[in-house]
């Protein structure tokens, strides 16, 4: 790689950082929620991006919009951009999502999580940091390649998908199911969507999915009278308490997860009866399962039956255990992809840290990707912000992150 080049492309970059800004805040000031967030979509905040790409000299712009009845454009967007490389066999591609998740708890807040503001170096409000940091990012990379009139060595992709937050049914899988030959296994493919504050994880492996939902059955009676009836809530909290034994039975680790074990939490829990004075015949709960890709979900699922079985037969109830949402993990990208061993090599010209192979626990879009057979990395530096109120981005880390995928296009 010519690095007279790319020291020309960072400069160009450099200069572009109150460009960036604007574009930040005017992303931020459109909601962009998945219905199933309460939402309506992402119709809105893809034509300001459209009109954005647009304005900065990217020509071919693709929409492929994925139906959806429950959004008033009837449409959930997917879009794609291009810019031809030297290497008409590779193109590396961005891939980035344009939904958010809603603000959460308001007066946690310290401005409105829809009005974008600048402090300290860093651009507040809910989706600067995810996913709009790298959004931006990847757009100007991509960016100085036509203002300094270079082409690079490969082609340019960036995709900006719908629906990541709720399952992706609207986005990359969509894309990957209904819309053929947009990406190829030639190509390097980076999701920057997971990251670390040094910048020094690559993402290549993730867990198994697995959140359940727990209905108990019981009898509904007054709770001076606990015999007349059988206590829903107390027979779930017991199952919640037996449920931990999961860990036991699933007990490998591997040390190239984060954390190297399984995880099997309990989180919601859905009200009951409204007042303190009835013992409640009914109570709902969910567990949230990040699992080891050497255990078979159905295999779960079959332990944690029998656990509410026993939790039936001890306390009189029913338990209705039903999947929200199901994923066994795919293989991994393997440690010397190359797309690994190019993002390595950019991280440390650009940051100048070594950069290694991890797995983690959450889940992305990559998954799709890698189920599919293409090798993927999910890569970023990024705060620990997201999801969070006051969520922000650091200005430092978005112009840096466009550097090193400028370095990505740039590769021989």
């Amino acid at each position: 790689m010519d690095m007279k080049i790319f020291e020309r492309i960072a400069s160009r970059i450099d200069s572009y950082k109150d460009e960036m800004i604007r574009m930040q805040l005017g992303l931020t000031t459109i909601p962009a929620l998945s219905p199933d967030n309460g939402g309506d979509g992402e119709y809105e905040k893809a034509k300001f991006l459209i009109d954005c790409l647009h304005n900065l000299g990217f020509n071919d712009i693709k929409e492929y919009n994925a139906p959806d009845v429950r959004v008033s454009s009837g449409v959930r967007p997917n879009i794609a951009t291009t810019i031809p490389g030297k290497n008409r066999e590779k193109t590396v591609w961005i891939l980035t999502h344009t939904d958010i998740v809603p603000p959460g708890e308001i007066g946690l807040w310290e401005s409105d999580p829809y009005r974008g503001y600048v402090k300290d170096g860093r651009i507040y409000g809910r989706g600067t940091e995810d996913n709009q940091q790298d959004m931006v990012a990847s757009i100007f990379a991509a960016r100085a390649f036509v203002d300094e009139g270079i082409t690079p060595e490969n082609g340019i992709g960036l995709t900006f998908v719908a629906d990541e937050e709720t399952a992706s049914k609207y986005g990359l899988e969509y894309l990957l199911k209904n819309e053929k030959g947009i990406f190829r296994k030639t190509d390097i493919l980076v999701v920057p969507d997971f990251g670390n504050e040094e910048g020094t994880m690559i993402e290549v492996a993730e867990k198994s999915m697995l959140w359940l939902r727990f209905k108990t059955t019981g009898k509904q009676c007054h709770a001076s009278k606990p015999s007349l009836g059988r206590n829903a809530f107390l027979a779930a909290s017991h199952l919640v308490v037996r449920l931990n034994d999961l860990h036991d039975i699933f007990d490998a680790s591997d040390p190239l997860y984060q954390p190297p074990a399984s995880t099997f939490e309990p989180t919601r829990k859905d009200a009951n009866v409204p007042n303190i004075n009835t013992i409640p015949g009914e109570d709902v709960f969910h567990i949230d399962s990040r699992v080891l890709p050497q255990y078979r979900l159905p295999d779960v699922i079959s332990e944690t039956r029998k656990m509410a079985d026993e939790i039936e037969e001890k306390f009189g109830v029913s338990i209705e255990i039903t999947p929200i949402q199901q994923g066994q993990a795919p293989p991994p990208t393997p440690d010397d992809a190359l797309v690994v061993t190019s993002l390595q090599k950019a991280v440390s010209d650009v940051y100048g840290v070594d950069a290694s192979p991890c797995g983690i626990g959450g889940g992305t879009v990559a998954t799709f990707f890698r189920r599919e057979g293409y090798p993927v990395a999910v890569w970023c530096k990024i705060g620990p912000t997201a999801h969070q109120p006051n969520e922000n981005c650091i200005i430092a880390n978005m112009i840096g992150n466009a550097k090193v995928y400028a370095h990505l296009f740039l590769q021989g």
